[in-house]
Order: structure tokens, then C-alpha cells, then sequence
């Protein structure tokens, strides 16, 4: 009887975890393939409606149902798209970077790399604030103009270029005069002339300039405080920093003078 009643308890305990494992399978149990047509629609539907979390996993689903055909490849880059317009960068990028590496021969592959740009672009912080995106951002802008100078990409890359560079100037510049303002001139002058030869086609270069007269008048350097503003006069004749520059000579009874030993003459 003891026998009879033990194998009874073993099949019901076979039965519940045959049962219970089911139970697990179906909850697990991957949707069943679709068209590939109808899943792209459905993931361009829900972009449409903004629903960018939403469209990034239909269009994996496309790639996970449909991975060898020409739709996955396409799905691989709108994932991305999806993840960059909802702001997700960091997802965008891996899926960008997935996608570089996958299909280095696409037609889109240009766009990829902009795409990838762009996460970083539009990270740029503020100037009192760490400058890692901006910096990453130049580097990759200027690889599209690089590598794709005739795509349609360089020349929108090429303006960001500009601008990535002013707003690094701008770091600089902002570093620069909280050292001027604890009176750190040396630290000061490393970064304004940072600004004058790195960043020369930006806005920030005149006052750069002047702040480099205002250092080496207080360190008692009145030679390159000359040469410096010789430059500043030459190259921005008309500009309020040449004029606060000049007023700062006059009062030390200095006037703008080229120096040929000078780092800013040789420079300019």
C-alpha cells in the first residue's frame, strides 16, 4: 500500500512540473512571424505617431523574423533613427555602431556615420561644463568631410564643424577668465592662446587677444603685451577689444609694436 501510494505521489509530481514548464514555455513563446512588409509598416506607423520606443522594437522585430533580407537592413538604421529622435543617444550610437560594422559597404553608410555625429552634436554642453561630446562630435564631423566629401552630409557637417569649434573656443575662453579673476595669469594665458591658435576662425579670437595683452601687462611682460595687440590692431582694427587693448598701453605708456621674436608674430 506504501508502495502504491509513493508512486502515485511521484507521477503528480511529474505531471505538476511538466505542467508548470508548459506554463513557462507559453510565456515565453515568441509572437509567430509575420510578413516582413506588414511588420516595416507597422514600426513606420508608430514613428509616425512618435511612439519612438515603440517603433525601436518593431523594427527589431523586423531584423529578428527577417534578418537576411533587404527590409533588416533598412530596420537596423531606423532603429537607430527611432532611438535618436526620442533623444536615447546612447542606443543610437550602439545601434549605429552594430550597424557600421555589419554593412561597411551600404549605400547609407554615410548617413550612419552623420547619424552617429549628430548623437554627439546635439550633447554639446555648456561651456562651464565637461566639453567630451563637442570634442567627440568634431572629430567624428570631420571624418564625414573627410571620407564623403561629395555626399550630402559634408557640407551641413562642415557648418557644424564651425560651430562645434566656436563652442570650444568658448570653453576656453570661459576657463581662461576665472583664472584671470584669481589673478592665475600664466594658467589664463594658456588657455586664451589655446583660443588664438586652435580656434583662429572663430568669434572669440579678439578678445582672446585682449585678454593676453591684459596678462602679460600684469605679469609685467610689457613686450609681447605690445606684439599682442599689434595683432589685434592689424587683424581687428575696429574692434571694442582693440580699443579696451589700446586704452590699457596708453595708460602704461606703451603703444602696439611688432615683435619678430613673438610667438603671436610668428603665429600670425
Amino acid at each position: 500500500m506504501l508502495h502504491i501510494r509513493s508512486r502515485s505521489s511521484l507521477l503528480t509530481l511529474v505531471f505538476l512540473v511538466t505542467l508548470l514548464a508548459g506554463c513557462a514555455g507559453d510565456k515565453d513563446k515568441l509572437p509567430p512571424d509575420k510578413p516582413v512588409d506588414e511588420l516595416y509598416t507597422k514600426a513606420s506607423l508608430l514613428m509616425d505617431k512618435q511612439d519612438y520606443q515603440g517603433a525601436a522594437k518593431a523594427f527589431q522585430e523586423v531584423e529578428r523574423q527577417h534578418p537576411y533580407s533587404v527590409w533588416a537592413t533598412r530596420a537596423q538604421l531606423m532603429t537607430a533613427f527611432v532611438y535618436y529622435k526620442d533623444m536615447d543617444y546612447d542606443n543610437a550610437i550602439t545601434a549605429l555602431d552594430e550597424y557600421v560594422q555589419t554593412h561597411p559597404g551600404s549605400k547609407d553608410i554615410a548617413y550612419a556615420y552623420y547619424l552617429r555625429a549628430l548623437c554627439d552634436y546635439e550633447r554639446l554642453a555648456d561651456v562651464r561644463r565637461d566639453q567630451s561630446f563637442a570634442t567627440n562630435a568634431l572629430t567624428e564631423l570631420q571624418g564625414i568631410v573627410r571620407r564623403f566629401p561629395d555626399s550630402t552630409y559634408a557640407k551641413d557637417a562642415a557648418l557644424k564643424i564651425s560651430l562645434v569649434n566656436d563652442h570650444l573656443a568658448g570653453a576656453e575662453m570661459e576657463v581662461g577668465r576665472n583664472y584671470v579673476k584669481q589673478k592665475l595669469y600664466i594658467a589664463a594665458i594658456g588657455r586664451f592662446r589655446a583660443v588664438v591658435e586652435k580656434y583662429q576662425t572663430t568669434s572669440h579670437v579678439p578678445e582672446a587677444l585682449h585678454r593676453l595683452v591684459e596678462c602679460y601687462l600684469a605679469l609685467g611682460i610689457p613686450d609681447e603685451a605690445k606684439a599682442v595687440a599689434a595683432v589685434l590692431g592689424h587683424n581687428f582694427p575696429g574692434s571694442k577689444w582693440y580699443a579696451d587693448s589700446y586704452e590699457l598701453l596708453v595708460q602704461n605708456k606703451l603703444t602696439p609694436e611688432r615683435k619678430e621674436t613673438s610667438w603671436i608674430d610668428r603665429l600670425w
